[in-house]
């Protein structure tokens, strides 16, 4: 049986994520900060017959990430999937000069660094598994070609430390999937769109559904050997 994981998915993207996952059979590890939530978000999924355990972690604290690559190593001994989906935004439209040294470090701290803690810790449990993914839930604003284009929509959005950070991500992606290109793990980054989440005050024009389709179907359909890449509604996107 296959598991994943998936980081912050007590609400929105992450929780649909791993509804669908769910639904298609796989073991979900639940990943969410705050253990009520994340509690509560795992009850509603096991009302539709979806095997799912908790998995109470802060991409932020490197002790509450071993404690879980500690359990699933007990339980499952190895993982198949993981799905960085946890972010945060920081201060948005403000203007460059005008976010926080501090605020823009505490985005990247999830952004950026949390996914790289998380994918060091659980890549042990990944090599365990006969074909595992790594999917990194990125962002169109991290793309240097769509933000430095003066007629897309994305590149009037200020939010330095959002966008920047996001950017950086993609960097981490192809990184790891260089690295692990002879090991046979596909590690890839999506663009989800710009959804209707608590995220942006639900001021997206797509739904949670269209927004986790690309993110499932690089999990679970695309090819294995399809690796280093940035994806939007199932096709490469620009970096």
């Amino acid at each position: 049986m296959k598991n994943a994981l998936i980081t912050g998915a007590n609400k929105s993207i992450g929780f649909e994520t791993a509804r669908q996952l769910g639904l298609q059979g796989y073991h979900v590890w639940l990943g969410s900060r705050d253990a009520e939530r994340g509690e509560a978000a795992a009850a509603r999924l096991r009302e539709e017959g979806i095997n799912v355990r908790l998995a109470t972690m802060d991409v932020t604290d490197a002790e509450s990430i071993d404690a879980v690559a500690q359990r699933i190593a007990e339980q499952d001994g190895k993982l198949d999937l993981l799905i960085n989906n946890a972010g945060i935004l920081g201060m948005a439209s403000v203007a460059p000069e005008a976010q926080s040294l501090a605020d823009i470090m505490a985005v990247y701290d999830t952004n950026v660094f949390g996914a790289i803690r998380v994918t060091q810790r659980f890549l042990p449990l990944l090599r365990g598994s006969d074909a595992a993914r790594i999917v990194m839930v990125s962002s169109g604003l991290g793309s240097l070609t769509w933000v430095s284009d003066t007629t897309h929509p994305y590149s009037q959005v200020r939010a330095l430390g959002y966008t920047s950070s996001k950017s950086a991500l993609n960097g981490v992606t192809v990184a790891f999937a260089n690295a692990l290109l002879t090991e046979g793990i596909s590690v890839n980054a999506v663009d989800p769109g710009y959804t209707a989440t608590d995220f942006n005050g639900h001021s997206g024009y797509r739904t949670v559904a269209q927004a986790v389709d690309g993110i499932v179907w690089l999990a679970t359909q695309a090819a294995q050997h399809e690796t280093g890449g940035f994806y939007f509604d199932r096709a490469r996107a620009p970096w």
